[in-house]
């Protein structure tokens, strides 16, 4: 097969880059693909087979295939756009039934490799800077889109769209084809495991593109086209300009295939496909005959099982008791996020490893039997039943966050006084322990600046998310490198949204009480009360010196009116010496971004915070789409010239800060008794269940 497909690509007509051989027909036929074929990149490869797969059962991957030499869409002498044709046959086979990766897209792309782009639902032509279309990407694409994101106001979770420059189809409807031999609309599953066939022509006279799917393979070609769009590609497109596939998988998972593929640029339509001739998709398992011998032994079993059924009632009964639950009938509303406690008992082992501990309660490491998947799983205990429905309320909000930089919250569980959540397991553990424990601890190994501007760019889209990408405004109230985890490949992840508040977009939040970390707490918290995302900026640039430094905002053993990681950090600035402010062990790096983090951290830790960036600034200055606000060190500091005063911020509660040996979180509350039943409070002091902080302290 491979060979037969070398023979016809030896056949092609390459595009000339210049004169009248522009405007020539050139094709190409690939029944199968070889691997130089095609200039693969990310996850995907080519079988021995011919079958071209972009991407695995893996989760957050992308997968590219382009043709290797670039093509020129437009006239040499006149600039008018070029008319091309390609069809292709290609098939989505979800890992689960009800749970897949984000679609394939057929592109016309700047660079085979699309560097920059990421996984999920930027389907691996796009990131978080260029995906609303806010540039020129150079990337004409045709989506075949199987999971609707709000963001990008897709019409449903399994549709075929036009992109040009955006993620926002400029065009889309739902994936299906006009029949025609009954007239009638028939629709397409892509996500069947079915090979389907795609038509995609572009009239370079008229500049309009359209496109035709049907399923499965084999069937006659539509007559009407399923979507359109007129658009220039000769402006749309760079001069070079390379043409293939892409498909992408964010938290679940499908293989994308491609199984044939002919392509003609210049005027007319491109070659057939022989479908005899391509690749076979992978077989599933075949069902085997039951042999006979099976069936009586079965026929036995059943017997014995009868025999045994008064014995198996009353280990039923037992088992019952142990695993019962509590559940109340406003509960229902919440169903699909709760998951039962005997699966969570079976995750666990019984709930035997535990791999964190926190002031409210252990985290243990699970496996779901049912999905295959990993899981944390955190008890928290809790003595009252006043604001418990407006908690899993939260719960059921927080577990619709999607996200590839936030830990997915899956669900929760009620038991004799426990709730107990469930969260995605990260390998590699909280990020405080590669900052801090790194020496004493041999199975750490210090971070290098590479990875350390990872994870704070990481942070930064997923707080961003959570601010303006959202249904409602998420403000955190707890960002600090304890909740921040990192997955097998060192992806940072926020994690620990039970301090979380929710308001709508445009409204004012309200006044609550005042929670979170020292060290990381704004200084108009004490005053004002509210909990908003300028609140979180300024935990985030306590967290971005963290990192680059390589301390805590405040030592542990440190008094409160000691100067801070952003004064010492403001210090070396105003000396002129703002990079020995470092962490020693970071050894070589990039010192301008090195630079830019610990000037954008004393940025956003201005005492102001009217002066604060916001997320979207704080992304665009990382991702180098902004400078840094010239900001003299001066004007950064209050009217002492330190970042905190809590000294003054906090005299109303003095009693608030002992010293201790740990970081600690400070919850403040209005004075009642330690086990107050009122709702609101009693809601807090739940909410504050952080299983991945050193300690935490409740002071009423």
């Amino acid at each position: 097969m491979a060979a037969a497909a070398v023979a016809v690509l030896a056949a092609v007509l390459l595009l000339a880059r210049g004169g009248s051989a522009a405007a020539a027909a050139n094709e190409f036929v690939l029944a199968g693909f070889a691997r130089d074929n095609v200039t693969a990149s990310g996850v995907a490869a080519v079988a021995s087979s011919g079958l071209l797969r972009l991407t695995n059962e893996t989760n957050e991957v992308l997968g590219h295939a382009f043709y290797p030499e670039p093509l020129r869409f437009k006239d040499a002498s006149t600039g008018a756009p070029l008319s091309f044709s390609t069809t292709f046959v290609a098939a989505i086979v979800p890992r689960y039934p009800d749970a897949h990766g984000h679609g394939i897209a057929f592109a016309l792309a700047p660079s085979p490799t699309v560097p920059g782009a990421v996984a999920g639902k930027y389907l691996g032509l796009f990131n978080t800077s260029d995906s609303a279309g806010q540039g020129r990407s150079g990337v004409v694409a045709v989506e075949l889109d199987t999971a609707k994101d709000e963001e990008f106001k897709d019409i449903n979770d399994n549709h075929v769209g036009i992109d040009v420059h955006s993620l926002w189809s400029v065009n889309s409807t739902a994936a299906g084809y006009t029949d025609a031999g009954t007239g009638k609309f028939a629709g397409v599953s892509l996500v069947s495991g079915d090979s389907l066939q795609v038509w995609i022509e572009y009239d370079g006279a008229n500049m309009r593109m359209e496109v035709t799917v049907v399923s499965p393979a084999g069937k006659p070609r539509p007559a009407v086209p399923l979507v359109s769009y007129t658009v220039n590609i000769s402006s749309a497109v760079a001069d070079d300009t390379y043409v293939g596939f892409s498909a992408a998988n964010g938290a679940a998972s499908s293989s994308h295939y491609v199984l044939g593929w002919s392509f003609r640029l210049g005027g007319g339509r491109a070659p057939d496909l022989d479908l005899s001739k391509l690749p076979s998709l992978p077989s599933s398992r075949s069902k085997k005959t039951m042999p006979q011998l099976l069936v009586v032994t079965l026929l036995l079993v059943v017997v014995l099982v009868l025999l045994l059924l008064s014995a198996a009632a009353a280990a039923l009964v037992i088992r019952r008791r142990r695993f019962a639950e509590e559940e109340e009938d406003w509960e229902t509303e919440y169903g699909p996020h709760r998951i039962s406690y005997r699966d969570l008992y079976a995750a666990t082992k019984g709930f035997r490893d535990v791999i964190g501990k926190g002031g409210f309660g252990c985290v243990y490491h699970g496996v779901l039997r049912r999905r295959g998947a990993e899981v944390a799983v955190k008890k928290v205990s809790h003595d009252s039943r006043q604001g418990l429905r407006e908690f899993v309320s939260e719960i059921a909000s927080m577990s619709r966050l999607r996200h590839r930089n936030l830990v997915q919250l899956l669900g929760y569980c009620r038991r004799r006084g426990e709730l107990i959540l469930v969260y995605d397991y990260m390998a590699n553990g909280s990020l405080d322990k590669h900052l801090f424990d790194a020496d004493s601890d041999n199975k750490t190994t210090a971070l290098s600046w590479e990875q350390r501007g990872k994870i704070v760019r990481d942070v930064a889209a997923g707080l961003l998310y959570l601010h303006e990408g959202w249904e409602q405004v998420v403000v955190h109230r707890d960002i600090k490198a304890a909740n921040v985890l990192l997955d097998a490949d060192m992806n940072a992840k926020l994690s620990d949204f039970g301090l979380a508040r929710l308001y709508d977009h445009g409204s004012n939040p309200q006044t609550t009480h005042v929670i979170g970390t020292i060290g990381y707490l704004a200084p108009e918290m004490s005053k004002t009360g509210k909990a908003t995302t300028s609140t979180d900026v300024f935990a985030f640039g306590a967290f971005l010196l963290e990192v680059a430094c390589g301390r805590r905002p405040m030592e542990r053993d440190g008094s409160l009116d000691s100067p801070g990681l952003a004064d010492l950090v403001l210090e070396c600035w105003k000396a002129g010496r703002i990079k020995d402010a470092r962490d020693p062990k970071i050894g070589k790096c990039d010192e301008a971004d090195l630079e830019l983090v610990l000037k954008l951290g004393l940025l956003c830790s201005h005492p102001d915070p009217r002066c604060r960036p916001s997320m979207r600034q704080v992304v665009q200055i990382l991702e180098g789409a902004a400078a840094v606000p010239e900001t003299p060190p001066k004007d950064l500091g209050n009217n002492n010239g330190l970042f905190y005063g809590y000294s003054e911020s906090f005299d109303e509660f003095p009693t608030m800060f002992p010293a201790t040996s740990e970081a600690t979180t400070v919850t403040m509350t209005q004075p009642s008794s330690s086990h107050s039943t009122g709702g609101q409070q009693q809601h807090d002091h739940r909410l504050s269940s952080d299983a991945f902080s050193p300690h935490q302290i409740t002071e009423a």
